[in-house]
């Protein structure tokens, strides 16, 4: 059996919680296991990319990340339709998470963590019933915390691959 990855960072929240507090600890237990699975290998493993036939990596997951945080909660809660991509160009699939070569990891960390920072207070103007705006059509704060909470769920399984392909660590 795969050990718990524990780090006092990362807390699986209570089974039994009012629901907007399980909403935001469930998205920070993800958050912090996305960091935990790019912690302890240098640049060059973050930017591997060892499936042949993907784009992905962990450099890359966090920029892509950063890109989800901003649009969700800039442009769709807050209906900032003027915040600009990080990294990522709309013509181009993907844009975020290749090419590489020139990233600075500690800056795009530092880019994750601000638009994480961002998202939260963005949030704290809103209750969960409250609408931003997705393609013309109203999108509560619940559903943007449960989105967010699958697709870190969902690239986390990745990091969690491509960690152990990298540098054979595991641990969810």
């Amino acid at each position: 059996m795969v050990e718990d990855l524990w780090d006092p960072r990362r807390v699986e929240p209570p089974f039994v919680l009012p629901e907007r507090d399980m909403l935001e600890r469930w998205l920070e237990f993800h958050r912090t296991t996305l960091l935990l699975k790019c912690e302890g290998v240098d640049e060059e493993a973050l930017k591997a990319r060892p499936v042949s036939t993907s784009k992905l990596s962990l450099h890359g997951l966090v920029r892509h990340m950063a890109e989800v945080e901003r649009n969700w909660f800039t442009r769709v809660l807050q209906r900032d339709t003027d915040a600009l991509m990080i990294w990522s160009d709309p013509s181009v699939d993907d844009s975020e998470l290749v090419p590489l070569g020139d990233a600075d990891w500690q800056a795009d960390l530092a880019a994750w963590e601000r638009e994480c920072d961002h998202s939260r207070a963005a949030a704290e103007g809103f209750a969960l019933d409250d609408v931003g705006t997705r393609h013309g059509q109203p999108c509560s704060l619940r559903w943007i915390y449960v989105h967010m909470i699958e697709e870190y769920a969902r690239h986390n399984g990745h990091a969690d691959l491509i960690r152990e392909l990298v540098d054979g660590a595991v641990g969810w």
